[in-house]
């Protein structure tokens, strides 16, 4: 009967989930909606405020530009005279009643006319009051929208300064030093300008005063006769582009609000489908660590969702069943050594008790001979628990490779021939079948090997046969190890691989093996993915002719 034994996996095997076949994962959308929608939305917006506010102020600029070109030709049609030096000149008490009369549709703005030497000829907001005064009208005081409107206005002003602009849009000035409606240019520079052969327009002035004015300032020369005799410098409040970019604004916070409200409920979402079931796990995962709630720790409700919470639920449950499994061999393991130590242990005393108490000399040698018999299989079992305890660390850290059977079949064989008795048991290798290369840890392979050879030796008769063969079978490689010895029971065919499980054969010294060799076997083949059973062969009566125990390996790539 076969020597016994594996050390059993220890861990059981736990059958592995099926691995998700989503393209994006459904927590990296969640993720990217939560981040990205709110952004995306206001940087949207802001882009669009920021083309709208200059296509609004290309079309002030427009628009005031034309009036002002309408004045400058009507200044230089009625306003203009020779001197006598037959050049033309603006005549300022022609040019003041005119311009009046000019700007009185638009209140909101005010309009000056400058000669060519920079000195102011007509103002609209300058009267002649009772008794010959100089009255000045100011403009229209700024419209009042409110503290909070206004700050939120200001700071929209600075950060669309901030933003790339595309284009050639006007500069809007919203720094402190903007100046307010007596700003004036350097009118000879502006003549200059627009005496060049290319004849540029004079750039508009758009500033933001530090009464949350919006002005616009334009320049067009008076001319008469293609002589440049002044320059008209309109400026107006732009109070409509204010109008339009607040009503955009309330929008764009409405939007942001709305964008504001879905971040939280999202978040919120999110914290209800993973942050909490994850601060769940961990709690089981402490619960595990502290030695508390060994079964059915984790809620069934996480095991039953479809994400990659469920994953990580089943991967700690899993976890913990192998760890509890692997507590409960280390348990059992522990009790079986015990258990089989003390065996040779209490023979050993009760052999030095009785030796204190008997002279006789062959009395004497018998019983030193069972101490030195105990003493041995002590050694052997301690030198086979150490084996099988360290299998799993080397296992863990050991990196598989291809292992070619077919030489190592052989040199096993020759090995044996080379060192047997002459009625020892012959081995022989059958032709392989297929390529029969594995992936797995070629040491342990050996071990793997040896230990089944050896077993097949100890039940084999004198001058017996035993056959190792080899083949592909799909994706793993059947290896055979066969003898004629008197077969396995039945009902022992699962048992052999139990730990300390050790049915000799007849007529050998007890003690002679720990019974682990065949657990040891099993634990490796397992480690390395792979089964390994035992069968009788038969005849065709059906009489037992020997045992058989296979092997199967993952076949390497």
């Amino acid at each position: 009967m076969p020597d016994s034994g594996a050390l059993p996996a220890v861990v059981q095997e736990v059958p592995p989930r099926a691995p998700s076949t989503r393209r994006v994962s459904s927590l990296l959308r969640r993720i990217l909606l939560v981040n990205l929608v709110p952004l995306a939305l206001l940087l949207a917006a802001l882009l669009y405020l920021d083309q709208y506010q200059i296509g609004l102020l290309q079309a002030e600029v427009s628009a005031l530009r034309e009036q002002a070109s309408i004045y400058a030709g009507a200044l230089g049609q009625s306003a203009v005279r020779e001197d006598d030096a037959g050049k033309p000149r603006l005549v300022p008490d022609l040019a003041r009643p005119l311009l009046r009369s000019l700007i009185e549709p638009t209140p909101n703005a005010q309009a000056r006319v400058y000669d060519p030497e920079g000195q102011l000829i007509a103002d609209s907001r300058v009267r002649e009051g009772a008794g010959g005064a100089v009255v000045t009208e100011p403009l229209p005081p700024a419209v009042d929208r409110g503290e909070v409107l206004g700050t939120i206005g200001h700071i929209y002003d600075r950060v669309l300064a901030w933003l790339p602009h595309e284009g050639q849009g006007p500069v809007l000035d919203t720094g402190p030093s903007a100046a307010g409606p007596d700003w004036q240019p350097d009118i000879r520079e502006q003549l200059k300008l627009t005496g060049t052969s290319q004849g540029r327009e004079m750039p508009p002035y758009i500033r933001r005063t530090q009464d949350d004015r919006l002005l616009v300032t334009v320049s067009e020369p008076v001319a008469r006769n293609r002589q440049t005799v002044g320059i008209v410098l309109l400026t107006r409040e732009a109070r409509e582009v204010d109008d339009s970019l607040l009503a955009v604004r309330l929008s764009i916070l409405a939007l942001f609000a709305l964008a504001l409200g879905l971040t939280v409920m999202l978040s919120w979402y999110l914290s209800l489908t993973i942050a909490r079931p994850i601060l769940r796990l961990a709690r089981v995962a402490e619960q595990m660590r502290e030695g508390r709630g060994r079964a059915g720790t984790v809620p069934a409700i996480l095991l039953q969702r479809q994400d990659e919470v469920g994953e990580l639920a089943d991967a700690l449950a899993a976890s913990a069943r192998a760890l509890w499994d692997r507590m409960d061999a280390i348990e059992r393991f522990a009790a079986d050594v015990a258990h089989e130590i003390k065996n040779p242990l209490t023979s050993i005393r009760s052999a030095i008790e009785t030796l204190r108490r008997i002279d006789d000399p062959a009395k004497q040698r018998h019983l030193l001979g069972i101490i030195g018999a105990d003493v041995a299989r002590l050694d052997r079992l301690i030198s086979d628990i150490s084996d099988a305890s360290r299998i799993d660390a080397e296992l863990s850290r050991a990196a598989t490779a291809p292992v070619d059977l077919v030489p190592m079949l052989a040199t096993l064989a020759e090995i044996h021939e080379a060192t047997r008795d002459a009625s020892a048991p012959r081995i022989e290798v059958a032709p392989p079948e297929g390529r029969c290369v594995v992936q797995g840890v070629e040491d342990r392979v050996v071990q793997v090997l040896r230990n089944l050879i050896g077993n097949a030796v100890s039940f084999s008769p004198p001058r017996g046969r035993i056959i190792l063969a080899a083949r592909e079978s799909g994706p793993v490689v059947e290896i055979t190890v066969d003898d004629e010895g008197p077969g396995i029971p039945e009902a022992r065919l699962e048992n052999i691989f139990d730990r300390f499980y050790s049915e000799r054969p007849q007529g050998e010294q007890f003690g002679h093996h720990s019974g682990l060799g065949l657990s040891i076997s099993r634990q490796i083949v397992q480690a390395l993915g792979g089964r390994i059973s035992a069968e009788n062969r038969r005849d065709g009566d059906g009489r037992v002719t020997g045992a058989r125990f296979v092997v199967r390996l993952p076949r390497a790539a």
